[in-house]
């Protein structure tokens, strides 16, 4: 009976390993897999944001100039600058509106957040000037 035991743990080893040319096959095809899901990465849809925006920057208080104003894409929810400005424009609208950017340009920055609507919006900033800190409001109304 001893036997019968071995022979049935041995049939069970090897139809859970297999072969070794399977085992590396699986084992490539799966890390093929997990690695072109990671390259990949998020598909974002268009949402109701996208087209271009203005967007005027007010200083309230701190050492920047009194305003600024911006150009911004927005597409699948990502905000980037339209190429009207030297400056580096990054940031994301979430379905809902709320939207977070960063702006840099040099040593110079600012970090803002708010909400938009389908053709309007506004919210606060804070950062960071040749001359020391700063902060305000800002807002913004579609273009297109």
């Amino acid at each position: 009976m001893l036997s019968t035991s071995k022979a049935l743990m041995a049939s069970k080893v090897r139809v859970s390993y297999g072969r070794p040319t399977a085992r590396r096959t699986s084992l490539a095809t799966l890390v093929l897999a997990l690695a072109s899901t990671v390259v990949a990465g998020p598909v974002f849809a268009r949402t109701v944001f996208d087209g271009d925006w203005s967007v005027l920057i007010v200083t309230h208080g701190g050492a920047c100039d009194p305003a600024y104003r911006y150009g911004v894409r927005i597409t699948d929810g990502a905000v980037i600058s339209d190429g009207s400005s030297a400056a580096a424009v990054q940031g994301r609208v979430a379905p809902t509106g709320a939207v977070r950017v960063s702006v840099r340009s040099g040593n110079q920055w600012a970090d803002g957040s708010g909400r938009l609507s389908s053709n309007r919006g506004g919210g606060v900033w804070k950062g960071q000037s040749s001359n020391g800190s700063c902060s305000g409001a800002w807002e913004a109304e579609r273009r297109d």
